[in-house]
Parts: C-alpha cells; structure tokens; sequence
C-alpha cells in the first residue's frame, strides 16, 4: 500500500459562554490558546428568546447557560482581540438568529473585516424549538420568513456562512429515534429550501448556493455502530434529496456537511466519571467513517450531568478530540467500514424507515397546501411522536432492559476523588454578574442615541409588515444601539407570539399498569388518598418557571402522573412564578411540581413558595426537579421544598409515588409507603 495522505481534521470546538461578555471572552482566549480550532457560543436564555437582562422572566436566568448579549457594545466585548475574518465561529441561536448575526457582522465591519471572508454557523433551527428545546419566540410562519429572508441575504453578502445548522441534535434529547431525527431533521431542510425557493429572492440558478451552505447539527449517542450508521444514511439521504428534489448537479454543493455535539441527555449524575467513556465511543460514531465524518465535533465535559463545566473539564474533552486526531492513524486510511453487510444492512434499514416517516409527514404539509413541516408541528403530531418515544425509552430504563452503568446497574461504587467535594466539582456563577450585566444595560440605554433606536426599530416594523428581506433593517438596529429585548419585542407587534404544543395529551401509556407492579401499586394509591382527601382526583400541576425550554423531564412526569390517575395541570414552558401560583390556587392543586434545568432554581423556586404562602396555600407540598448540586438541593428544602429529584432519580413511577407521598404528608395522612432514600 502507497504512503496515504493524512485527512485534515475536524474542526474541534468547545460550546462554552457564561456569566458575561467579557468573562467569555477570556475562555475563548484561553481555549483558542489550548488548540481549539472554532468557537461554539452558548448564549444566555434571555438572549435566546428576545428579552433584555431586566425582564421579569430574565430574572435568575442572566449568564447563567450562556453568555447575555444584549447590544452590539456586548458583542464587541465578546470577541475583544479575537479576529473575527479568521475564526470559524459557531453561534447556538435560532429566534433572534438574524440579531446576532447582524451584531456579529457589525463587529467584523469595525474591526475591518471583508465580510464576504466571515465563516461559521448561525443553527437558526426554529423546528426544533418548538419540538425539544423551547427558546422559540414568533409563530412557524413569521420564524420561517425569518430563516429565508438570512439565508437570502447570506448566500449574496457573506458567502462562506452557514445561515441555517439543522438540528436534530435536541430532537434526540427529547426522545426521536434514530429513525425520527433523520426523518424530522430532513423534513425541516425541505421546508427551508421550498420557502427559499418560493420566496424568489434567490434566482433558481444560484440555489446549488443555497443547498452547499445548509449543514446539520446531530446528536451521538452510545449506541455507536447504530449511530455512525445514521450518520450515513442521513449523507445518503441528503444527497438523493438535493439530487432529485432541487436538481443541484454539483457533488461539492450536495455534500452532506454536518457538525456534532456528543450527547448531553446520555451523561449521568451517578459514577459521573463513566461519562468520559461514554463521551469517546459517541465521538467514534461520527468520526471512524470517513464517508460520513463530522466536519466539526464539541464533547461536552465529563460532569454536565451535575452542573456547569469548569475550563479544566472543558480542557479534558477538547484533548479527547485531539488525542484521536493526531496520535491515532484514523486520518490516514479511506472509509474503513465500507463493504461491510451488518453496516450496510443497518444503513439500508434506517434509510427506508425515515424515508417512510417523511412522506407521512410531508403529505400532512401538501393537504395543507404544501407548507412543508409546518403542519404536523402546529397539530402536534411531532411532539406526540418524540414524547411517546422518551416515555418508552425512560420505561426501559426503569425496566432494566436498557442499561444504564452505574444507575440501573453496576451501582456499587469507590469513592471518587472527581466528585469527592460536589460543591469544587463544578463552575458556580457568581450571582453578583446579574447585577453588573444589569447595570451596564441601563448605562448602554442611558448614552445611546436614543432616537436613532427608536427610528431604527419604528423601521424594522414597517418592514416587518412586508414582504421585504428584514436583515437591512436588523442591521441598522444593530447599529443604532438597539438591544435583544427591543428588536425582539418590536416584531412580537408584527408577528406575535407562539406557545407550542407540549405533547402530554397526545402521547400513549408508556407503562403498563401490571397488577402487583409498581405502577399499579402507585396507582391504588392515587385513588386511596384522592377518597381520603374527598376529591375526585388528585390534581398535580407541572410547571416550568423562567425561560428553560428543556421540558423533556417535566413532560415525563405530567405523562407518568397522568397514568397513574392524577389530574395533570401543564401549561408548558416560560412562566413567572406568579403566574404558577395564579394557576396553582385556579385549579386547587395538591402539589405543584417545578422543573428547572438552566441552574435558576435558587432565585425562582423560592419566589414560588412565598407567593403561595402569601396567597394563603400551606398544605400544597412543592418538589423541584433539575440539574441541582447538593448544596443547593439542600438550601432549597431548607426553604421549604418537600423534595428535590436530580439525574441520578431515574425511576418516574418511584417519583410519582413520592409525590404522592408528599401529599398525604402535607394533609396529615399517614403514609402511604416509606420514601425511597435517594431522594429523601
């Protein structure tokens, strides 16, 4: 065999950003030092949904999974001395998408950049949104609008960006199958070039253009010969859709071209130190293929499962990737698994299933007169199918047919010396950061111009209320000093805004109610205490205070519930604690049950308990469910929350049943049965 020419790597980057733009502009400094090759910016819930820091629903939220944004002065201090012309930078932001790309291009400008050099990501994924991950703010047809209009603009003015990153990654974390992320993920890429296309601004020759800037977004997980098998059958699929359906005749522009972030939901709060192994076989299923190999893959660290990485956990995954990349022979050799039958079988398998799954769905868009993916988002019947598919998976778990190390089985442990203090083990964010990003808020509206803002967002609605491309407009607003809440809120007036389906109503039992089993047990219990209580039913209410969109527990726990006899109260996500509470008292509940999982908890759960209190609700017990370390868990019960449930509170029906418990406590029955001890 001839000497092999060694494949250039992948990109490697770290999704990072926290507690301000100038505190995330050191970590990029620092993690570009270390090797890494592209930046991945995490942005803060505010920024993600259009509101500025001072928001009520922003409070708790500043700076907390990601870096606040607020105004183009942000913006500059987020890439302070990082050439914006030379780095690949990757922006985590569907929503206010077309925002931040116009802060990030005005930065380039003043830095003097050639905007037609920038090269990155802008993953503007709305579909998703409202399927997993929460942070959209206008209806599907604005936010449509709004892709098109920044993937027109673009493919004229900064070439080299990708507009869109199709993410199915999320769509795994709230429950798809592999089979459903390819399909829902394909789905959405054909709603986005049908409205391109439709829109007339890019003229038919010039959609090859369109096609090779589109890339993808996935998720791996353990299962990693099923996954690398994905990976191809998406390629596969990708090239036959751009082929047949847009008539794109240029290989390079059909090239499946994707970027990876390992998954998250499969990391565990028990012997979190198995993540480290879990987080390598996942990054082999994306990159052992060199047919389908990622163009840019992001581990996350060890202990994400506990709460937020610090830069040395951060450090470890990046030397992962590069361990692999340049001690390993992996980049010397062709695709080592072509003319395999079992990966080709299993290819082959995946294919024809999301092949099957996107005509069904596609053919709910042509009834409604081809509006693509649309329809079935808006009916619920993408959100049904990904939260059955949770509810399945979790039951497995709970079953022990699917295992899980160190929580479900394998559980007995050594003391780790990684988690040994739990309370060092993480990067805590100074509360003290929400004041100081609040107070240069209100310094940057104080010396702005205040009426070139206000022309400039009277402009953005009048063009919002077209037909016109809106990033001109964006951009001025960008320039005039307008902030994320301002630009946000002033196409709220134009478009609206959209409350998503949750799923819960849709999504079939998930366990069986066996006599003599658990849920069984639980059930009998439901129905003893709703008697005892002289009520129909109990009633549980469900809610998700502040802007987290990660509703995949709470929807678990509103279905379970439902099972097991409870009357469900869910309302889904984005609620202040008053409006809880408003709800809470309304329906005469017997517990509320809230799930956070951006790191909020300490500010919002209280907030709750003293509303109910003041609204005169003493026997309502409260549990809390999220990524919540020790100390905090223990503060929170200290304020009076019944019970605090992490990760490592992996059986829902146990959950259920403590639940149930708690009522009983609350209303002075005896209890039902002894609480499990993980949780007490």
């Amino acid at each position: 065999m001839g000497e092999q020419k060694r494949d250039r790597p992948w990109l490697m980057r770290t999704y990072a950003g926290h507690s301000t733009a100038k505190d995330s502009n050191a970590l990029y400094r620092r993690n570009l030092a270390k090797g890494q090759t592209g930046l991945s910016v995490a942005f803060d819930l505010p920024t993600q949904t259009g509101y500025d820091s001072d928001h009520i629903l922003a409070r708790g939220e500043v700076g907390r999974v990601g870096v606040p944004v607020g105004h183009v002065g942000d913006m500059r201090a987020l890439f302070d001395g990082i050439p914006l012309e030379q780095t690949n930078t990757s922006m985590t932001i569907n929503a206010t998408a077309m925002w931040l790309l116009a802060l990030y291009q005005v930065v380039a400008e003043e830095q003097g950049a050639d905007i037609a050099k920038l090269t990155g990501t802008t993953q503007n994924d709305i579909v998703k949104e409202y399927l997993s991950r929460g942070t959209h703010v206008f209806p599907p047809g604005p936010s449509v609008r709004l892709i098109t209009d920044m993937i027109a603009y673009t493919v004229g003015n900064i070439p080299k960006w990708n507009p869109i990153n199709i993410c199915s990654y999320h769509l795994q974390e709230a429950g798809a199958t592999p089979v459903q992320e390819i399909a829902y993920a394909m789905c959405t890429a054909i709603s986005v070039l049908d409205a391109v296309r439709d829109s007339g601004q890019v003229p038919a020759e010039r959609m090859g253009e369109v096609v090779a800037r589109i890339s993808f977004f996935v998720n791996a997980g353990v299962r990693f010969v099923e996954e690398m098998c994905k990976m191809r059958a998406f390629a596969r699929l990708w090239e036959k859709v751009t082929l047949e359906r847009y008539g794109i005749e240029d290989p390079k522009q059909r090239r499946f071209r994707y970027g990876v972030q390992v998954n998250s939901l499969g990391l565990t709060e028990a012997q979190p130190e198995n993540n480290v192994q879990r987080i390598v076989l996942e990054m082999l299923a994306v990159t052992l293929s060199k047919d389908a190999r990622a163009r840019a893959v992001q581990l996350p660290a060890w202990n994400e499962a506990l709460g937020l990485p610090r830069p040395w956990d951060q450090q470890w995954s990046l030397r992962i990737q590069q361990v692999l990349a340049y001690e390993s022979d992996l980049l010397e050799y062709g695709d080592i698994f072509n003319g395999s039958e079992v990966i080709e079988a299993k290819t082959a398998e995946l294919l024809a299933g999301a092949e099957a799954e996107i005509a069904k769905v596609l053919e709910m868009g042509a009834k409604a007169g081809n509006r693509g993916i649309i329809p079935a988002v808006e009916s619920g019947y993408l959100k049904a199918n990904l939260v059955a598919s949770h509810a399945a998976r979790r039951a497995r778990i709970e079953s022990g047919e699917d295992k899980i190390v160190g929580v479900n089985c394998f559980d007995t442990t050594e003391e780790s010396p990684l988690t040994a203090d739990l309370d060092t083990a993480i990067m805590v964010v100074d509360p003290a950061s929400e004041q100081s990003v609040l107070r240069a808020l209100e310094a940057w509206r104080e010396q702005r111009d205040e009426a070139a803002a206000q022309r400039a967002l009277a402009e953005l609605k009048e063009v919002a209320a077209t037909d016109a491309n809106l990033m001109a407009a964006t951009l001025a607003c960008a320039r005039a000093g307008v902030t994320t809440g301002e630009w946000a809120f002033a196409l709220r007036e134009v478009f609206g805004e959209y409350r998503a389906p949750t799923g819960v109503g849709g999504a079939p039992v998930a366990v069986a109610a066996e006599p003599g089993g658990e849920l069984a047990a639980v059930r009998a219990a439901v129905a003893a205490t709703a008697e005892e209580l002289g009520t129909g039913k109990l009633r549980l209410l469900v809610g998700k205070p502040g802007l987290d969109g990660h509703s995949n527990g709470a929807e678990q726990i509103a279905v379970r519930a439902r099972d097991a006899g409870f009357e469900v109260v869910y309302q889904g996500i984005r609620l202040t604690p008053e409006q809880i509470v408003s709800a809470a008292v309304a329906e005469d509940v017997h517990c509320v049950g809230l799930s956070i999982l951006s790191g909020a908890h300490c500010e919002l759960v209280p907030d709750v308990l003293q509303r109910l209190r003041r609204a005169g609700v003493e026997d309502v017990p409260v549990i809390v469910g999220g990524i919540i370390p020790a100390a905090d868990g223990e503060a929170l019960r200290a304020a009076g929350v019944a019970a605090v449930f992490t990760p490592k509170d992996f059986g829902i029906t146990t959950i259920i049943g403590r639940i149930v418990d708690e009522i009983r406590l609350a209303n002075k029955l005896q209890p039902w049965s002894p609480a499990p001890a993980t949780t007490s």
